[in-house]
């Protein structure tokens, strides 16, 4: 089971994760840089045995997302969740971008955060790389930096999740809300904790059926909330010229096809792959 860390740990973390982002981006292999990087870490933490662990996972498994899995003691379930969202290639959600993320995580840890700003970050994490709610939310309900109110929240957000409005379910647990209550009913008492201040009420019910986003963005703007990184668009020369390659063959095939039609000869479908009407006889 993880634990809440001492300040200097996560100091250390965002300094590995990002380090370890710039690296690879200057194609430097990942074993290597997990190797090598341990030694850079200050000795006073329990980061550089960690990341020799995951040095190790990494040259047996080749998988990053395992070693944070079984390092339980150390790493929290959200940090274990969002690489191995990472390394599942059914989603576009690269590892350059979650490290970005567990990086600004770590550094928000660092510096004063609040269960307020953690769950938004996180949970803002999830939306905007369109991540797993459901798995992502239980990983959220893991992390120690929340006490018993707030893993009943994140139980119940997850129940109600793409059902009620993200706006509402932060307003009705407001204090702003609380008090909008009172004024109607001066003896009205919440059978629920109230877990988001009187800002964070008032900017819920003014986004109330917006875009997410632009609530996140409010909050970050009015109360500093750590901003999410967003994923970068793919622009690279290389993957736009395979693209035009394979749209030109594409046209190629077709035009072929078209003319065996128009001289009334036969169409050999095995060059052109078998037509979803003949799928079914296979």
């Amino acid at each position: 089971m993880s634990t809440v860390l001492d300040r200097e740990e996560y100091v250390e973390q965002a300094y590995f994760y990002r380090t370890f982002r710039e690296r690879v981006a200057d194609n430097v292999p990942s074993q290597e840089v997990l190797a090598r990087l341990d030694e850079e870490i200050l000795t006073t933490t329990r980061l550089p045995h960690a990341v020799q662990f995951l040095a190790t996972e990494m040259k047996h498994t080749g998988e990053l997302a395992m070693g944070f899995q079984r390092l339980t003691h150390y790493f929290h379930p959200f940090q274990a969740f969002v690489v191995q969202q990472a390394e599942d290639e059914k989603l576009r959600f690269s590892m350059d971008t979650a490290l970005l993320v567990l990086e600004r995580e770590a550094y928000y840890r660092a510096n004063n955060p609040t269960p307020q700003g953690l769950f938004v970050y996180q949970f803002e994490s999830i939306c905007r790389n369109r991540l797993r709610y459901f798995d992502g939310l239980i990983a959220m309900s893991e992390d120690p930096f929340y006490d018993a109110d707030w893993k009943a929240y994140l139980e119940s957000v997850r129940k109600q999740v793409g059902i009620i409005d993200f706006a509402d379910l932060i307003y009705f647990r407001s204090e702003y809300a609380l008090m909008e209550q009172r004024r109607r009913q001066p003896n009205f008492e919440s059978s629920v904790p109230m877990l988001f201040g009187e800002k964070e009420g008032k900017i819920a019910k003014a986004s109330r059926g917006r875009d997410p986003l632009f609530f996140f963005a409010a909050l970050q703007r009015q109360l500093n909330y750590p901003e999410v990184p967003r994923g970068k668009i793919q622009t690279d020369e290389n993957t736009k010229l395979e693209m035009m390659q394979t749209k030109v063959r594409e046209l190629e095939a077709r035009l072929k096809l078209l003319e065996s039609e128009t001289r009334g000869g036969p169409i050999d479908w095995n060059e052109f792959g078998k037509p979803d009407l003949l799928k079914d006889d296979d």
